[in-house]
């Protein structure tokens, strides 16, 4: 099973990610800001450069997935080709999109990626465009939920379609 968590930056990817991983049995996260991190930064943040990092992440989710492992991937995820192919080629590929505004995630801004890149590099939503998924698996509003509501909904999600056996605890 793969767990796709996808969306714009600041839309709680990685937040969501880390929660769902103490809730889901053999599972292991992969983020892409760590899978840049794992080769030392070698990758920008122009659209080529962005292909080439979640084709990355693409190959490590099929090989979880194939060793029966559940991935849960955090990537912002912009163009719709690549997750074509992963719908495609994942078996267990979820698409889950996490929306947010882009402006409530630019004034919100955790992590510094307006304030510190805007017209130094790329940004999905302002210099590149963020295709919007067409039929994702399922869409949680972020702006309009609690975290603990966005995951227990991932949960459901994942339990209607795969049993409690996939689930640590109680949801």
């Amino acid at each position: 099973m793969v767990v796709w968590l996808l969306g714009i930056s600041g839309a709680g990817k990685t937040t969501v990610g880390l929660e769902l991983r103490k809730r889901l049995r053999n599972s292991y996260m992969l983020d892409g800001d760590e899978i840049r991190a794992l080769f030392e930064n070698d990758l920008g943040y122009t659209a080529a450069d962005r292909e080439a990092n979640i084709k990355r992440i693409i190959l490590a989710a099929y090989a979880l997935d194939k060793n029966g492992v559940c991935a849960i991937v955090c990537n912002i995820s912009p163009f719709r080709k690549l997750r074509d192919i992963c719908r495609k080629k994942i078996e267990g590929y979820n698409e889950i999109y996490l929306k947010k505004e882009l402006g409530r995630s630019m004034d919100r801004d955790v992590k510094q990626v307006y304030a510190q890149n805007t017209g130094k590099s790329d940004i999905i939503g302002i210099d590149i465009a963020f295709e919007e998924p067409e039929s994702p698996d399922l869409v949680l509003e972020t702006d309009k939920l609690s975290l603990g509501e966005t995951v227990e909904r991932v949960l459901v999600y994942i339990k209607d379609k795969y049993g409690t056996e996939s689930i640590n605890g109680q949801i």
